[in-house]
């Protein structure tokens, strides 16, 4: 239940902090003293849009902080905190939003910080509220269906049902994923299959390219290339005429005659070491330089030959984008496992299209236990909701809650049609044939019903007695009362009958403060003779009389 709840520069709250207790809590002021401003900052801690809209005029932060007292958390209630690392602390949530002067809102759960996304969704575990114009509900299939459903128990069914239901729409959305995916490889079948066709037959090898360019330069070089290289022999042997001695004559003489020195000059026999070494070397070169010249090759068809493997690759490079053979390589793999992935889908579309099969069969087992058990409560809800409006002072009023076929969504495959008739006779959808003050105490009925059967710990009326009046207005009060028997129950009221039947009776009034002449809401408790002359003020007005006094002590019971 909501035990306090503090407010910080809300709008025209300055400051509140203020306690509530068990049972029926009412709220009455008088028009305009900023009820609606209450109920407002109540739904920003739980969640609502936040804007600069919300902050007083004192500047700062805005803060609405409430506590909550959990003491036997429900199974949702709980996987939701456990979900997300929370747990009350002795039994209590505190709930905060902060919004800053940009507009910026902050979350928070025991002093924890949470997404706004979380509060929304704890908030329909701690709150119901019911505000002025929610009898539009009555037209929306979802409440209806909603309604019927926690009469009928049949919570943990949905629970299946929806669990089977987004299993079903995985399966078919990743079946249709790969039934895409399978026409797209169809349709491009032939066309990937030359492709890959091509590739493979130019046998591609990496690093072709570099070695054919290196061959080819070769080749259309070879005569230039042979005439330099047997330049380089004929200068180390000399010419065949004889008549020019070669680099390797000249190199013995030369060593000769060193050795020769060396008797009388010793260095000079490491000079002919050094020139010996050099014979070595130079020796070593010319057979290479021979053996490289021998390997040339003057051909006219390997050149040609080397060409045209060139322009084959280029060709293909240009063809495919690819800037090396590498990258074709690269290509022609991929085009390979296109090819080849046909198959797995085929599989994967075989196994999909089986486990679908399993799961529309468990979603319509499911959808026909749910509309089985719709069915079944539908009768004994009806007349549940027949006999609240009937003692609400419409004994002629007949309501049947009429279970149909409908497509299949997340809740089945059922629409829940309300129908009603104040007269008894030709009833009709109640959004279109019931009065103001009849879909109030419709209103009040349904309420009164998911009370009992949704574990709903905190219920807040605003002003659910609109449009009716009188001994009505009395009934729907006892009603409301009965409510807050098992459950905490907030009624907003401007009906002295209404608000005669609270355990606590809590005004909103509306000042203007004296040092910056704004008007300035507030709230407080009554005590015993206040709530007597707040009824009798309801009673009669802005003028009390003596028989309006007399009048609230009676209802009150004083």
């Amino acid at each position: 239940m909501l035990c306090r709840l503090h407010v910080s520069n809300y709008v025209l709250i300055d400051t509140l902090d203020i306690e509530f207790p068990e049972g029926l809590v009412i709220i009455t002021g008088q028009t305009g003293a900023g009820k609606s401003i209450l109920l407002g900052a109540l739904n920003l801690a739980l969640g609502a849009k936040a804007d600069v809209s919300v902050i007083g005029e004192n500047g700062g932060n805005c803060v609405v902080e409430a506590e909550f007292a959990i003491e036997h958390p429900g199974e949702g209630m709980k996987a939701l905190l456990e979900e997300n690392g929370l747990e009350p602390e002795d039994g209590r949530l505190i709930v905060r939003r902060v919004v800053n002067p940009s507009g910026r809102s902050r979350s928070f759960i025991n002093d924890e910080p949470v997404t706004v996304q979380l509060l929304s969704s704890l908030s329909s575990y701690l709150i119901d509220i019911h505000s002025q114009h929610q009898t539009l509900q009555l037209s929306d299939g979802a409440f209806r269906l909603s309604v019927l459903d926690y009469y009928a128990g049949n919570q943990s069914l949905l629970l299946d049902y929806r669990s089977a239901y987004a299993e079903m729409g995985r399966l078919r959305s990743e079946l249709d994923s790969v039934e895409r995916a399978l026409s797209k490889a169809k349709d491009e079948k032939d066309y990937n299959e030359a492709r890959f066709s091509r590739l493979e037959s130019a046998a591609l090898k990496a690093g072709e390219l570099d070695e054919l360019e290196s061959e080819q330069r070769q080749l259309a070089n070879a005569e230039e290339i042979k005439e330099s290289l047997c330049a380089v022999e004929n200068l180390f042997y000399g010419d065949s005429s004889g008549e020019t001695s070669g680099a390797d004559v000249v190199l013995k003489e030369m060593e000769r005659q060193m050795e020769k020195v060396s008797r009388y000059v010793p260095q000079a026999a490491v000079l002919a070491g050094r020139l010996s070494s050099c014979r070595v070397e130079i020796d070593d070169i010319i057979l290479e330089v021979s053996a490289l010249n021998s390997r040339t090759d003057v051909s006219a068809e390997r050149l040609q030959a080397v060409d045209d493997r060139l322009s084959t690759l280029y060709g293909l490079m240009q063809k495919y984008g690819c800037s090396s053979v590498e990258e074709l390589i690269a290509e022609r793999d991929a085009l390979s496992g296109i090819l080849s992935d046909t198959s797995g889908l085929e599989a994967r579309k075989e196994e999909l299209s089986g486990h679908l099969a399993d799961a529309v069969k468990t979603v319509e087992r499911l959808s026909a236990a749910l509309h089985s058990a719709r069915a079944e409560a539908a009768s004994s809800f009806s007349e549940a909701i027949m006999d609240s409006v009937r003692y609400l002072e419409l004994p002629y009023a007949v309501f049947e809650a009429r279970v149909r076929e409908d497509r299949l969504s997340q809740t089945g495959s059922d629409a829940v049609d309300f129908m009603f008739s104040a007269s008894g006779k030709n009833p009709a959808d109640v959004s279109r044939c019931a009065s103001g003050g009849e879909l109030s105490r419709i209103m009040l009925s349904l309420k009164a019903v998911m009370a009992r059967y949704m574990d709903m710990p905190t219920m807040i009326f605003d002003e659910i007695d609109t449009g009716v009046s009188g001994s009505v207005a009395d009934k729907m009060g006892s009603m409301i009362c009965e409510m807050g028997k098992d459950m905490q129950v907030f009624a907003i009221t401007h009906l002295p009958q209404v608000a005669a039947k609270g355990n606590a009776h809590y005004l909103v009034s509306k000042d203007v403060d004296p040092d910056s002449s704004r008007a300035v809401s507030t709230i407080s408790r009554l005590s015993s003779e206040e709530r007597v002359m707040e009824v009798a003020r309801m009673l009669s007005g802005s003028v009390l009389t003596d028989a309006a006094v007399a009048n609230a002590r009676s209802l009150l019971g004083y």
